[in-house]
């Protein structure tokens, strides 16, 4: 998200909330260790401790790595989840926030894949996930496994500013009850409401185009984009909510007086 014009409200998100929110898997995530090229994670979630689970091909170079580093010291492998931020609505500049979560990289027990293949499905609805947690009956390897990151640290960087957390402190937050959904509440509003979006403008911010750039319990960001040949740059706005919200009953309700509002 661009650092440049853009106004801030201190009621919001904590770090902590937005770092689990980011690792909750719906970001996109690659995975660096050492000794080990970046290795794009096909799927990855957080069990209820915000734990990363981690979806990846057997025979990848970074299960290769874990395991010769477990025969020689059994300590795991210390690794970070690097997640981007991307906003679903196609926007000059997409990226919202990073974060990187540092730890120590291991496999999970063969008796606690299926728990940790159900809790990916919940996010991934993904074919791979099938045969995990199930007897192989031809005995052969399986395509498949599921890693766990257990956290030592976790750094964020995004609208609010950067942060570090100590893996309680992360421990504790929990991720937004839309995260799952934002995507979906996004590109509606941007096919559907653009106009009702310019309406939510306040008066000192440039007349202009108006896109939805993220969501979340406490309000939603919006970018004011600038059509050709104008020169004003685009522009962010955090639009904060009265109250938080919690589920979508509590969203409608915050959007039709938010809509009400801004038509003339």
């Amino acid at each position: 998200m661009r650092r440049a014009e853009t106004t801030k409200t201190v009621d919001g998100p904590t770090a902590a909330e937005r770092a689990r929110t980011l690792a909750y898997g719906i970001a996109d995530g690659v995975l660096v260790a050492p000794g080990v090229p970046y290795a794009p994670v096909p799927a990855h979630a957080t069990d209820r401790d915000g734990r990363p689970l981690l979806l990846v091909r057997s025979e990848s170079p970074i299960v290769s790595g874990l395991r010769n580093r477990a025969s020689d010291a059994g300590t795991g492998m210390p690794a970070t989840l690097r997640i981007s931020d991307v906003a679903p609505v196609a926007l000059a500049d997409r990226v919202r926030g990073r974060a990187w979560l540092h730890g120590r990289l291991g496999e999970i027990p063969d008796g606690e894949l299926r728990a940790a293949a159900l809790r990916l499905a919940h996010a991934h609805p993904r074919p791979e996930l099938l045969d995990l947690g199930t007897d192989q009956g031809d005995g052969g390897p399986r395509e498949w496994t599921i890693l766990a990151l257990e956290i030592s640290q976790v750094e964020i960087e995004d609208a609010w500013g950067s942060a570090a957390l100590d893996p309680e402190e992360y421990a504790a937050g929990a991720p937004d009850p839309f995260v799952a959904v934002e995507s979906g509440i996004l590109t509606h509003l941007d096919s559907c409401h653009r106009a009702e979006l310019v309406g939510l403008l306040p008066e000192f911010v440039p007349p202009g185009p108006v896109r939805p750039l993220g969501l979340d319990r406490y309000g939603m960001w919006l970018r004011r984009t600038a059509p050709p040949p104008e020169a004003h740059a685009p522009f962010d706005l955090r639009l904060a909510f009265a109250e938080p919200v919690s589920d979508l009953h509590g969203l409608r309700c915050v959007y039709r007086r938010l809509f009400a509002r801004a038509t003339p």
